[in-house]
């Protein structure tokens, strides 16, 4: 398999875009304050407790009208997504329409209709507000579950899992809130392949039966209609939904931690290493805090002239960005500091955050940046009205939350009068450099000794990509075995030194799917070290070829050729070695044992090669089977560093030798399933294959 063959996917399919340029050596000042004039709204509740808000806008013939349900958040246990799966299957289906009928209706009428687990959303012209009105009340009062489609949603899900599980974004995604809430809370818990294998049809029409009720419901329709006009559609179309006692469930607490902690996911393959202060906080929406705090998180990290960013991006060049935020929840809200930097300075960017952390308390903020933040928020304000559909949140938020009446009218009132003191109040009550999780994505071996000095215990806590803690030393090598016995194992299972000696030649077809276009891939190989590789997406839209011929390379596509030379054509001298494995040490390669991983549940050695250009790659062997199962490198391209990783399955014979015929490819979020059509060896390749011209 080429190595190479997401990166130069990537370069294909990845337009970069154009920026105008502006002098960045100054930072821009803060436009006037605008004058702010919050728009009117009607509301009127159905006898079944429904609640309705209409905002009137005639500006443009459109109408939305959006349904939001009132619900406490629920915990689900080892069935971890039956809830988002409900939601989906409210769009599947109705009493009287499959989902193909259903989408031919609303296509018909030039509309959109969207569902999820706590509402319904749908839009269009407002010549077809009664059956856009007629269509949202048929999905919302008669949704139809079936079991077809239920497996659907399951194996997209199940689908979005597998091309994360390696992304180190969606790894703190999952590690994130499972610490900070803990993952026996509702914010905190994960979705897992095992949980969604566990979703019941039954489990999805309880959840609409117990939660899809009229009485906790908010309706705001917003656009070219008469109010008279809104209130007979939605008695005629939702006066008949029968309202019923919602179960209510009690949300846990969760506290900031009594001393800071230290919280690592080694990710082996990473350059760079994704860190985040976060901690619980109780921050109400409405309270008296609540306008303070956004202040406050705004002049720490909530915008580009933040501290944060002054700190890390302009002053010590460690990140592209850094931000923090402090937004007020319902049950419970939280504090986070986050970044992305180079392995190199990860301990430094967590330094600098808590230094800045903690200068915040003690020092306080100034009357220039507390102006500069209010300036910025009015004008977030004043912009966010632009669109009517806000005016209708304003009114369902005060009638959701018990706000005051007068509470949006009132707000710039009260952000500008906000002080210093009270800034700096609440930067003493919200801001905890000692009670903070300081959670790290990253390479293990490259930052964690930096990160000890952050634990108040000196000790780092380890865990998986789905928050569960691990002891790193638990997956101590067995006795006896060391690297010559890992590829001895490998050699063996794929049917031994003799039949694999024997392999002079082969080529291997595969296909896939990437952003909905076809790929094909066919790799052609020539012992000792000849190389050809030819890459179709799209049936011909886009191509890409290779060609080493033993001493030169050659790369083209998109009409243009390029002889690869330096570290490329180093690279690509050792990824063209048929078989290097045989004999690594007359190619110049050094493999190390380094230690055990998990991969795809199952153990494996992780083996690091020394490359003769310097670089490295990480092989994992399952200590089972025997069989390589995953790959992971790291190439350089215009974005920057990209790791790409492999992962190899369904192995099966072919002429005496096992390759595998399942071969799924990451980089970054991008995940590629590539299944082997074809292996054909010792066919007597010609040496005009691989030549260079």
């Amino acid at each position: 398999m080429n190595k190479r063959f997401l990166s130069l996917l990537m370069l294909l399919i990845i337009t970069a875009p154009l920026f105008a340029q502006v002098d960045r050596s100054k930072m821009p000042g803060p436009g006037p304050a605008p004058e702010i004039k919050i728009g009117d709204y009607k509301s009127f509740e159905l006898e079944n407790g429904l609640k309705v808000f209409v905002v009137e806008n005639d500006n443009l013939p459109r109408i939305s009208i959006q349904l939001t349900l009132d619900r406490d958040p629920i915990f689900e246990g080892e069935n971890v997504g039956y809830i988002n799966a409900a939601g989906q299957l409210m769009r599947t289906g109705t009493a009287n329409k499959t989902k193909d009928q259903l989408d031919e209706a609303i296509d018909f009428i030039g509309a959109s209709l969207s569902t999820s687990s706590t509402g319904v959303f749908a839009s269009g012209l407002s010549k077809q507000t009664e059956k856009i009105m007629e269509l949202m009340s048929e999905v919302v009062l008669t949704p139809n579950f079936t079991q077809d489609e239920l497996d659907k949603i399951k194996k997209q899900m199940i689908s979005g899992i597998q091309s994360q599980k390696d992304d180190p974004n969606a790894i703190m995604g999952n590690v994130r809130p499972a610490l900070i809430y803990g993952k026996d809370h509702p914010y905190g818990e994960l979705m897992t392949e095992e949980n969604v294998e566990s979703i019941t049809l039954e489990m999805c029409n309880e959840y609409y039966k117990n939660y899809f009720r009229p009485n906790i419901g908010f309706m705001a329709i917003v656009g070219d209609i008469d109010f008279d006009d809104a209130k007979d559609l939605v008695e005629d179309y939702f006066g008949s939904w029968v309202k019923a006692e919602v179960p209510t469930n009690e949300v846990k607490a969760s506290r900031a931690p009594l001393i800071r902690k230290v919280a690592l996911v080694d990710r082996s393959s990473s350059v760079q290493s994704i860190v985040d202060v976060a901690y619980p906080v109780k921050l109400e929406i409405g309270s008296d805090d609540a306008i303070v705090a956004s202040l406050l998180n705004m002049i720490f990290g909530g915008s580009f002239s933040g501290r944060l960013n002054l700190n890390l991006r302009e002053d010590k060049g460690y990140t592209y960005g850094a931000r923090s935020s402090l937004s007020p929840d319902e049950y419970i809200a939280d504090f986070s500091a986050s970044t992305s930097v180079r392995n190199a300075v990860t301990d430094s960017t967590v330094d600098q955050i808590l230094e800045e952390m903690k200068k915040i308390r003690t020092e306080g903020v100034t009357q220039d940046e507390l102006s500069a933040a209010q300036k910025l928020l009015t004008g977030s304000f004043g912009r966010s009205l632009e669109q009517p559909q806000t005016v209708a949140n304003f009114a369902i938020n005060i009638a959701r939350y018990g706000l005051d009446k007068d509470y949006y009218k009132n707000y710039l009132k009260r952000l500008n009068s906000v002080t210093v003191e009270e800034v700096n109040k609440a930067a003493k009550k919200f801001i905890k450099p000692n009670n903070a999780f300081v959670i790290v994505v990253g390479n293990a071996d490259e930052v964690a000794e930096g990160l000890k000095k952050f634990s108040v215990s000196g000790k780092l806590d380890y865990y998986d990509n789905f928050a569960n803690e691990v002891d790193p030393a638990a997956k101590a090598l067995p006795a006896g075995v060391t690297i010559e016995s890992v590829i001895d194992n490998y050699i063996n299972a794929i049917g031994g030194r003799d039949a694999v000696s024997k392999v002079n030649d082969l080529t291997m077809e595969m296909k896939g799917t990437v952003q909905g276009m076809e790929v094909t891939v066919k790799i052609s190989r020539k012992a000792p070290n000849k190389y050809y590789f030819n890459l179709d997406v799209g049936g011909g839209m886009m191509t890409q070829i290779q060609k080493f011929d033993g001493e030169e390379a050659l790369m083209s596509g998109m009409g243009q050729n390029k002889n690869l030379e330096g570290d490329d054509l180093e690279s690509m001298k050792t990824s063209s070695i048929v078989n290097a494995f045989l004999d690594f040490a007359s190619y110049g390669i050094t493999p190390e044992l380094v230690g055990m991983e998990t991969v795809a549940g199952k153990n494996a050695y992780k083996v690091v090669l020394n490359l003769p250009n310097g670089k490295k790659s990480t092989e994992y062997y399952d200590t089972e089977t025997g069989f390589k199962v995953k790959e992971i490198q790291v190439t350089s391209s215009p974005q920057g560093d990209q790791t790409i990783s492999v992962e190899y399955s369904d192995y099966k014979e072919v002429d005496g030798v096992m390759y595998a015929h399942t071969i799924a490819q990451q980089v970054g979020p991008m995940n590629i399933n590539m299944t082997v059509s074809n292996i054909e060896v010792n066919k007597g390749l010609e040496d005009a294959l691989f030549e260079v011209e």
